[in-house]
């Protein structure tokens, strides 16, 4: 009495199927999938970034270097 069996499952498939349809479920299983390989891959992404962090001497040499620059973008817009 304590678990299902095959039968009480298959009906509850059954029912879950009827109510929300193939289609809906198929593009709810693809979401779910995008949606964890996505985690993943910004985990992945993350703990790069983390070792990729230069040092600060470095980052405002190229700051400085980046004065001299002119923004296009900033140009067009004003």
């Amino acid at each position: 009495m304590g678990s299902f069996s095959i039968w009480h499952w298959l009906i509850v498939l059954l029912i879950v199927v009827m109510v929300f349809g193939t289609k809906k479920l198929k593009n709810m299983g693809s979401d779910l999938g995008g949606a964890v390989k996505g985690f993943k891959d910004g985990m992945k992404d993350g703990a790069a970034s983390v070792d990729d962090e230069k040092p600060t001497a470095q980052v405002s040499a190229s700051a400085a270097a980046q004065k001299n620059t002119i923004d296009v973008e900033a140009k067009t817009k004003s």
